[in-house]
């Protein structure tokens, strides 16, 4: 029983982080150079389907390394060969800086938080997290991160104004701007979508160091609770800042008949994130796992808006939000 004990700790901390023990010495800059091109060689799960040749990157990359650089050199250089796999949940960790790659700089936001704060949010109330209000007889609820837990008692104060509001036709969950957290907030959601047991994904886990070994494809299902369901219709309003969780609950609510996707496609991260740390005390994490929605399509690069639509600078110069202007109407006709 002590050793159990002493196992299920250890077992949690590496579903959440796969830690591969160091094996170069923590004065060579070349050695840890190389060791992090490895790890993400053998661990990295998007390199056919990004179509990346890794072994070319290294001829790029690896006669910048060199005996005696300073940690912000080799920190610069191992950045930049990073960066090569645009991918969010990539980061290298140090004592000094973590990298972070701009995965929506060349997008435009369709967002203004304070055109919302002025002309959308009057009178509404924050419960949790969950900013919510009532517009034009539709609930509307603003979650800024899915790193900000709540709880099913905190979802059923705000779905039960909806449910009391009388006439109400539907409600717009607005998380344009979130990037991402614990998956388990979205689950909160959808099972107040679920009126059956539902397909939201399948995924699938890099398993060997080449490049296109990874296990069987495991299905993820969401099933309904007898809480306080969603009235009418559902609108998820998102853009190209939507990444990793948030990323995940735009292709989970694909799958409910009664939910429609406006905005922009979000921003992608579709691998659960492992680790690596090195013996110099830097770490990196980066995607070790492909997930699909239920009909064959990979989140990774964002998943595509049920409708498309933009922020226009014109309206938005007049204080009016285009895509939440949509939204309503779209639960009102």
């Amino acid at each position: 029983m002590k050793k159990l004990l002493w196992l299920l700790p250890v077992l949690f901390m590496l579903s959440c982080e796969k830690i591969v023990s160091p094996s170069t010495k923590p004065d060579d800059p070349v050695a840890i150079f190389d060791e992090l091109w490895k790890t993400l060689n053998e661990g990295y799960s998007f390199f056919d389907y990004k179509g990346v040749n890794w072994d070319s990157v290294y001829t790029v990359y690896r006669p910048q390394v060199h005996v005696g650089m300073t940690d912000r050199e080799l920190y610069e250089v191992s950045v930049a060969m990073l960066n090569t796999l645009r991918d969010g949940h990539i980061n290298l960790r140090t004592g000094f800086a973590r990298s972070y790659y701009n995965y929506y700089a060349d997008y435009p936001p369709n967002f203004n938080r304070e055109i919302l704060e002025r002309n959308y949010w009057r009178g509404f109330e924050i419960t949790g997290p969950l900013i919510h209000t009532i517009i034009d007889s539709v609930g509307y609820i603003y979650y800024r991160s899915f790193a900000s837990n709540f709880s099913d008692e905190q979802l059923d104060v705000v779905l039960q104004r909806f449910n009391d509001y009388p006439g109400i036709q539907g409600v717009v969950i607005d998380v344009r701007n979130n990037e991402g957290g614990n998956p388990e907030n979205a689950y909160r959601f959808l099972r107040r979508v679920a009126t059956e047991r539902t397909l939201i994904y399948r995924t699938q886990y890099k398993d060997g160091p080449a490049h296109n070994e990874f296990t069987e494809l495991e299905e993820s299902y969401i099933d309904p609770n007898d809480k306080v369901a969603f009235p009418g219709k559902v609108v998820v309003l998102t853009n190209r800042t939507c990444y990793s969780a948030c990323n995940f609950f735009a292709a989970s609510v694909k799958a409910f008949s009664q939910v429609t996707v406006i905005g922009d496609t979000t921003g992608g991260g579709g691998g659960q994130p492992v680790g690596h740390e090195f013996p110099n005390g830097w770490a990196v994490n980066f995607s070790g796992s492909i997930t699909y929605m239920p009909d064959g399509f990979i989140i990774e690069h964002g998943v595509p808006p049920h409708k498309y639509v933009a922020l226009l600078p014109a309206d938005e110069a007049l204080g009016i939000d285009t895509i939440l202007e949509y939204a309503i109407a779209f639960i009102r006709q």
